[in-house]
């Protein structure tokens, strides 16, 4: 199968299953997108979603943020892990929205990750989901797909996200990279991956992994 096809019948068989996405963690603004994203690196959008009720009735904006200290975001995030990091980071970028930004999350790249604890995917998803700025971010599902597909060598994230950049269409970047997660999610976790039920991997993936799985 030639890639144009692989492409065509990935984004029609993604749009087939899930003809409408939404970010997978619980927001109402640009903040609170960016305040869980930030919370989910290497937790789970579940275990977010449990905590941020909680944050956000307390503070909901850079504003209320500051007025709580390092120790009391610590305390409320401090069951999604790495809540020494994150309370820091989550205190420090809500001083610097108000200092240099007006309290408003800034709509482009450069802005959002110099800010503290905000790498490049996080800052990508939040101007691609809160904004709809054209951007691709790049979770350890679509790294591992799209070396599973034979559409990225799998040698760094960065490598997959040009990949897909110049392979798939922009307009349809924003949608199909949460479509991708939830089919990773669904039909190709790390673990307990059952060919059987990849139906993109049976029709397009790479015949060497394809091979070491039969085996």
């Amino acid at each position: 199968m030639k890639k144009t096809e692989k492409v065509k019948f990935i984004i029609n068989t993604l749009e087939d299953l899930y003809p409408k996405v939404e970010v997978p963690l619980n927001h109402k603004d640009p903040y609170t997108l960016l305040i869980a994203v930030l919370l989910s690196a290497q937790s789970t959008d579940a275990g977010v979603n449990k905590i941020t009720p909680k944050l956000f009735a307390k503070a909901d904006n850079p504003y209320e943020m500051v007025k709580m200290s390092i120790e009391e975001i610590r305390e409320i995030i401090r069951p999604v892990g790495l809540s020494p990091m994150k309370s820091k980071g989550i205190y420090g970028l809500s001083k610097i929205l108000i200092e240099k930004h007006n309290g408003k999350v800034p709509k482009n790249l450069k802005d959002l990750e110099e800010l503290p604890a905000v790498g490049h995917k996080t800052a990508s998803v939040v101007i691609s989901q809160a904004f709809g700025i054209p951007a691709f971010p790049v979770d350890t599902h679509i790294h591992r797909l799209m070396f599973r597909w034979g559409l990225s060598t799998g040698k760094s994230v960065k490598k997959t996200e040009e990949d897909a950049k110049r392979i798939f269409p922009k307009n349809l970047w924003n949608k199909l990279h949460i479509q991708i997660i939830y089919y990773g999610r669904e039909f190709c976790p790390a673990r307990r991956w059952n060919f059987k039920n990849d139906i993109i991997t049976q029709k397009i993936g790479r015949k060497s992994v394809i091979n070491k799985f039969l085996i």
